[in-house]
């Protein structure tokens, strides 16, 4: 296994590559996109009306037409716990179609190798805290986000079957609650800070006494700046060569009370949070172990959770209209 004391992306490395970004025009893709680029890559990134990964053979033309090297695969479809209630049959389709096809394209194509992006809501509903990546498998997800989560546990399960039968390479990644610019705040798909932004946005702009948050506060989350997990989504393309997953996250567990409270005092809300419990938590806990991925790349997230949220804050203020933008 690689071992590195500073996390470096290497344009020595990526100079002479082409690689294909699934989902790179969006919120998480776009500045994995920025990364490669900067460091010199030739970086291909269709978009969804370009290129459809849910349907057979659209992945396999585009990667053997562009001669790629490496696929990142970060196409999906997401949502909050509200679009995970109404929509389950869709988000585990969907995803579940995306991951095969592209995974089987990258091995048609000869593509070097191939990272698959996991997500924590595969994690057993009651994983022990901090979660190791030896925890995957002992239990089923939280409820809620199930179909989502098991689709994603499948790509895994593809990409170790195919590593073993075929030698194919990759490179398998789980990041935590990411938030940043760029997210989406339509309420239909928005996550849990992007609507906690929106919320108090309003209510400020209304002069409301009050927002309604779901749930009691007393879940917790471990987030992510969306800058860090693309960075270190760049260095195990580059570094990585294992189906084992690999947990990204930020080592710090924030109750979704006190995600709110610090949005509130950010944004310059100064009403009453009411809470609703008749609304789901979600997971009661979640933060992940990212030691490995400290160890084998090199790499911490650096951004602090205010400074972050500062930031999504001011690019939501600033992009309104493509913030809340309806998903297609």
């Amino acid at each position: 296994m690689p071992t590195s004391t500073s996390a470096t992306v290497s344009p020595a490395y990526w100079a002479n590559r082409t690689v294909v970004v699934t989902g790179g025009n969006g919120f998480l893709g776009s500045k994995v996109v920025s990364t490669l680029r900067d460091a010199g890559a030739t970086v291909v990134a269709p978009t969804h009306a370009e290129a459809d990964f849910t349907l057979a053979g659209v992945a396999e033309e585009l990667f053997r037409k562009h001669k790629t090297s490496h696929v990142i695969h970060l196409a999906a479809r997401v949502g909050g716990i509200g679009f995970n209630q109404v929509a389950p049959a869709q988000l585990y389709l969907d995803n579940l179609l995306m991951g095969t096809l592209t995974i089987e394209a990258a091995r048609a194509a000869g593509v070097e190798k191939t990272v698959i992006l996991g997500t924590v809501c595969s994690y057993p509903k009651f994983t022990p805290v901090p979660f190791r990546e030896e925890s995957l498998w002992d239990g089923y997800p939280e409820e809620t986000n199930a179909p989502y989560g098991i689709a994603k546990k499948a790509m895994l399960i593809h990409a170790q079957a195919n590593a073993a039968q075929y030698g194919q390479q990759f490179a398998c990644v789980i990041p935590t609650n990411l938030y940043g610019p760029g997210d989406h705040f339509h309420p239909s798909v928005s996550h849990v800070i992007p609507a906690l932004i929106k919320k108090c946005v309003e209510a400020k702009e209304n002069g409301d006494s009050s927002v309604s948050v779901w749930g009691t506060g007393t879940a917790s989350r471990d987030y992510l700046y969306v800058v860090d997990a693309a960075q270190a989504i760049v260095l195990a393309a580059q570094m990585r060569n294992s189906a084992e997953p690999l947990n990204l996250g930020n080592n710090r567990e924030v109750t979704i009370r006190e995600t709110v409270e610090t949005i509130a005092r950010i944004v310059g809300f100064t009403g009453i949070l009411e809470w609703d419990s008749s609304k789901p938590d979600g997971q009661p806990r979640r933060r992940v172990d990212a030691s490995r991925a400290e160890r084998e790349l090199g790499w911490h997230a650096s951004t602090k959770f205010e400074d972050g949220l500062r930031n999504t804050v001011d690019w939501y203020l600033a992009n309104r209209e493509l913030a809340e933008k309806a998903p297609r």
